[in-house]
Order: C-alpha cells, then structure tokens, then sequence
C-alpha cells in the first residue's frame, strides 16, 4: 500500500495505490494527507476501507502530477554524516552522537518537480537519503524500540544542499545551505511502517544517468530506531514532522564528481520506495 498527493502543486489531493496496483481516492477518509490524518489512525482506516471495498478507483490519477506525499510538515529534522563512508568524504570521522540540523518545511515539493539552485550558487549537491515520517507524538521516548510505535512511514527524500553555504558561509551551522526552495524532493510515495524494514534498503542516486550513489541503509551509523529516540529526548517531534536520516558516499563535496549545473538531471531511488526525478533549473529573481 502507498498514500500518495497527485494534483497541481497547492492543491493535492489523497490517494493510495493498493497492492494490485490500482490507484483509489481517499477523500472519503480525509481531506489530505496530513499529521491530523496519521495521527487518527489513518493508515489503519485506509486498510479497512480498502478491504471493504469502500474506496473508488480513480485512474484519470495517474495522469496528475505528483506531489509529496505528506502536505508541509511543521518540521524537517535532518542528520549529518550518518554513514561512516560519507562522514570520511567529507573529511570527518563518524560521529559519537547523531548530529541534527533543521531544513526550513518549505523546501519539501513533490519528487519529480524542478530544483531550483540559488542565483549564484556554484556548488549545490545531491543527497538520497531515507525520510521518516512520524505519526504520532514523540517526546521522551522511553526507548529505541519505542521509537518504531510513533514512526507512520517512509519515504524517498533528496536532501539537496548548496555546499558553500553550508561550509564557507555557514556561521558555524549548515542550515545556510540546505534551505533553499525546493531543496527537499519527497515521495512518489508514503509506505507504511509495518511493511518496510528500514535497515534493509537500497539506496542510489544518478546524475545525467551517471550513477552516484550506492549504499544500503544497513549502513547507517545510528539506526532509525536510534535517531527517532535521541530526538525525542531532546525536542517533541509532532505527526506529519519529516526526518530526514542521512546520506550515504557518492556526492559532489568528494571531489569526485562535479556540482549541479543547469539543465542536469537527478534521478533518486531507494528499493521498495520509488523513484524521484528533478530537472536542475537556475532561480530568477
């Protein structure tokens, strides 16, 4: 099962695509798909409206754009260098603790919409990373494996970030360059929790078709589990709130590879979750 918001951008509305494949409305059941809605038991509601056969099929849908699957979260909460290999290419060791940083919510749009690189951006850089999506309030959790009971999903996140900004002219925190609009592609889809193991998945990343990015969430240095609990002890993570889990190696800060361009192309997959699209396209002012 996959919910998903296909529509023009402001105006999405609910669907899920059911395990045959077919796409169905869920306006029956919500407006949106919202932290209101995961909150209410809206994943469960949805299975037992699908099993009553209470939800209409609707393939003029797939002709809709997509949008991200979660309308704007009141927070995105990211982690940096959560993969030893891309701690390393960045010229740090792995951290102790999980080290958090915060993307303005705006960013988030739909996974095939255009990237907009800043006016004078020179260095702005892919990221596929696994994004969690919290579905009930998490505060003071009691353990890790607590953390898995507030978790609704997951989702394919680009973590676009603008290198320069976040390093040069950070002022000593990154936020500078991952805030831009745009900077946070989400979807196609929203996956139940109950039926994806997050330490199990494929992620890669492409540029111009080129490949960048090959990794396995198994090798992340704090699990899920892990990063939804040290969060809720240190901030209330609300319904619907976005946390993005880290990238792996294979990005443009390397060396390896050259920065963004206009016109270029990425491509953003992780097994199980989709597959995400972005035309890269300068900002006018």
């Amino acid at each position: 099962m996959q919910l998903m918001r296909l529509g023009t951008a402001g105006a999405e509305r609910p669907f899920v695509r059911d395990d045959e494949g077919v796409l169905r409305s869920l306006a029956s059941l919500t407006a949106d798909i919202d932290g209101a809605f995961l909150a209410s038991d809206g994943i469960a509601r949805t299975r037992a409206a699908l099993a009553a056969g209470e939800l209409p099929a609707e393939p003029e849908g797939e002709q809709l754009r997509i949008g991200a699957p979660i309308a704007r979260p009141m927070a995105v909460v990211c982690v940096g260098m959560n993969y030893a290999a891309h701690a390393a290419e960045s010229g740090s060791l792995p951290p102790e603790r999980p080290v958090i940083f915060f993307k303005h919510p705006n960013t988030v749009v739909g996974p095939d919409d255009d990237v907009l690189l800043p006016p004078d951006s020179q260095r702005s850089d892919w990221e596929v990373e696994l994004g969690v999506v919290i579905g009930r309030r998490a505060r003071y959790l009691a353990s890790p494996e607590a953390a898995m009971d507030v978790i609704a999903g997951y989702v394919v996140s680009n973590d676009v970030s603008e290198r320069e900004y976040q390093i040069e002219v950070s002022g000593g925190q990154w936020s500078k360059g991952k805030c831009a609009e745009t900077f946070n592609p989400l979807g196609p889809a929203l996956v139940p929790a109950d039926e994806v193991d997050p330490q199990a998945l494929r992620l890669r990343s492409f540029v111009n078709g080129e490949p960048r990015q090959d990794s396995s969430t198994a090798d992340m240095v704090f699990s899920v589990a892990q990063l939804v609990w040290e969060l809720s002890q240190y901030m209330v993570l609300e319904p619907g709130d976005l946390v993005n889990t880290g990238t792996p190696e294979g990005v443009a800060l390397s060396g390896r590879f050259p920065y963004l361009q206009d016109g270029d192309e990425m491509r953003i997959e992780i097994e199980g979750l989709g597959t995400q699209t972005q035309r890269v396209r300068r900002a006018t002012v």
